[in-house]
């Protein structure tokens, strides 16, 4: 049995890469690829918020399209308890370009540590995990947000990964906006209690 290993071909800076056979460049773009499919982004940000304003403003999915990069629509499913979490099964709608794709998601809501969980259901995605915590912090709180995910067709990964990537860099910056309109700007240093 032969097992073949890839390796990522990196030129030396200011040197461009030379290829001693077609082999080496199919093992490069092939690494490329491979490394490629499986994106995952995380961020910590300050926001002067309380973590259940910050919560609630996650949680209400149902005003996504209103503010939220890249969704054109969502609906809710399905709702239930379980566990004493309210648990949603809803529908995406996410766009850009001529490019539309609509996933179904299962949605954890807990608030009382608060955290909101997304597992992927069914749609474009081979694999998708979305976390949200939010932590106290002096004058409000910090938001982790986390996502990981790999489309099913490896074209479509390399058509909207970039896109992808971009939108969810501006996920928390949306929804700090979005507590600006709603909750409006605090004083510094004030904070509504969680």
């Amino acid at each position: 049995m032969r097992v073949m290993t890839l390796r990522a071909y990196v030129p030396r800076a200011g040197r461009r890469p030379e290829w001693t056979s077609g082999r080496e460049v199919w093992a490069f773009l092939a690494s490329l690829l491979w490394f490629s499919r499986m994106p995952t982004f995380r961020t910590k940000r300050f926001v002067p918020f309380a973590p259940k304003q910050m919560f609630d403003l996650v949680a209400d999915i149902e005003r996504y399209p209103e503010f939220l990069p890249l969704c054109e629509g969502l609906r809710i499913k399905e709702r239930s308890r379980e566990a004493g979490y309210e648990v949603l099964r809803a529908e995406m709608d996410v766009g850009y370009g001529a490019l539309h794709e609509t996933f179904t998601s299962r949605v954890t809501l807990n608030a009382e540590t608060p955290q909101v969980a997304v597992k992927y259901i069914d749609g474009p995605f081979q694999y998708l995990d979305n976390r949200w915590g939010f932590e106290p912090a002096p004058g409000g709180c910090s938001i982790d947000f986390y996502i990981s995910y790999e489309l099913k067709s490896l074209m479509l990964q390399l058509m909207v990964g970039a896109v992808f990537e971009r939108a969810f860099r501006r996920f928390t910056e949306a929804f700090e906006q979005r507590a600006h309109q709603i909750y409006g700007t605090p004083p510094a240093g004030a904070v509504t209690p969680a």
